[in-house]
């Protein structure tokens, strides 16, 4: 039987059809070519993991191109964070942000310890050292803030509250690689700083992290913790985790950090193109730095106010009609998950600016590999409204 003429006649093409796709984010992989030689020695040696010389490499490598003194490598960054815990011996309360990933929060139930969550600062989208100082209870024994986007936490005032309260501070610095405040490193804040070097970081290893230790006997006993507790041979000191780099992950990091000021160059001129080209935008907020000497550019996260001619959904969805995946970075809360929101501080009206922002925010796409053309198609759509 003949084909009816209308089945010869193909769909109309969408915009989704027709351009290629841009997402968020893009890991920054080097030449493959250039990673050879990497895995051949691996491969000469034959030590994978235990703290094999690319581990010993990259960890004395790291802590001179971030100018901290110690440095323990980790698997991920979230083992680093339930690590970290166990090294500071934390217990009770933790007051944090309820504007992260979930790792954050996860990993003080992984510990047994009870998430407190205080709202942020509206310009920097940080814990609000002012909302930390009211949630403190006699069960509270540490704070965890997270320097959102890359952007540094209010460090002077949440370590004068700590001291004030006797309370340990963990950073989660996951976003806050190679970013420096006017005294140095931001990691160099706090008890402990937990480093992430996922895919998408701005520096990766395919997967892992980080804890940036102030001492060597502290960096001991988390090199303990991240090898089932282990001293030697037969003596085991603590219940710890497999939390270890590999060594195909730390030969990557070493060859990464032969690329790594080049990608933050590339993410420094990518983020003055959309603070350029949206400064005039009506309802288009750009975060603006927290007071950084040297930042990332790690997110290029925008706040869409109501004066912008639609919703932040529905400029997402217009973005992804085009094939531009765009994210809600964070949305929802990590309080409005189920495991949390039952928490007395969970609740929205005890954070009103935090959940006035996961309404708001959207992050553009942003990674060295992004190309003109394509960024430029992002802000014709964002201005075109």
């Amino acid at each position: 039987m003949p084909k009816s003429p209308l089945a010869l006649v193909s769909p109309p093409q969408t915009a989704a059809d027709i351009v290629p796709p841009i997402y968020v984010t893009q890991p920054a992989l080097p030449p493959l070519e250039e990673f050879i030689p990497y895995l051949r020695e691996i491969w000469d040696n034959k030590i994978l993991t235990n703290g094999g010389p690319f581990h010993q490499q990259l960890e004395k490598a790291l802590c001179d191109y971030l100018g901290v003194k110690h440095l323990a490598l980790f698997s991920n960054g979230t083992l680093g964070l339930v690590t970290a815990l166990q090294a500071l011996r934390i217990t009770g309360e933790v007051i944090t942000t309820p504007y992260s990933f979930v790792a954050t929060a996860h990993s003080l139930l992984w510990n047994g310890i009870k998430p407190v969550f205080a709202d942020v600062h509206p310009d920097t989208l940080n814990l609000d050292p002012a909302k930390i100082e009211a949630a403190i209870t006699p069960h509270t024994t540490a704070i965890m803030p997270v320097h959102c986007y890359g952007h540094p936490c209010d460090v002077e005032a949440i370590q004068k509250i700590a001291d004030n309260y006797n309370l340990r501070v963990i950073y989660d610095a996951a976003h806050a690689f190679g970013v420096q405040d006017q005294g140095g490193s931001v990691l160099r804040h706090g008890d402990l700083s937990v480093l992430s070097f996922h895919a998408t970081k701005v520096f990766n290893t395919f997967e892992g992290g980080a804890i940036i230790c102030p001492d060597a006997k502290t960096k001991q006993r988390i090199d303990h913790l991240k090898n089932f507790g282990f001293v030697d041979e037969t003596t085991v000191v603590a219940p710890g985790i497999n939390g270890k780099m590999s060594e195909i992950n730390a030969a990557f990091g070493m060859l990464q950090l032969q690329h790594v000021d080049a990608a933050l160059a590339r993410r420094h001129s990518i983020d003055l193109a959309y603070r350029e080209a949206l400064q005039n935008v009506t309802g288009i907020r750009c975060l603006q730095d927290a007071g950084e000497q040297v930042a990332n550019h790690a997110y290029f996260p925008i706040l869409v106010e109501a004066e912008y001619p639609m919703s932040r959904d529905a400029l997402y969805q217009k973005l992804k009609d085009s094939n531009i995946y765009a994210r809600r970075y964070f949305y929802p809360l990590i309080s409005e998950f189920p495991m949390y929101r039952g928490m007395a501080s969970a609740h929205r009206e005890n954070l009103p600016v935090a959940s006035v922002a996961a309404q708001k925010v959207l992050c553009l796409p942003i990674y060295p590999a992004l190309k003109p053309q394509d960024q430029q198609r992002v802000i014709d759509l964002v201005r075109g409204v």
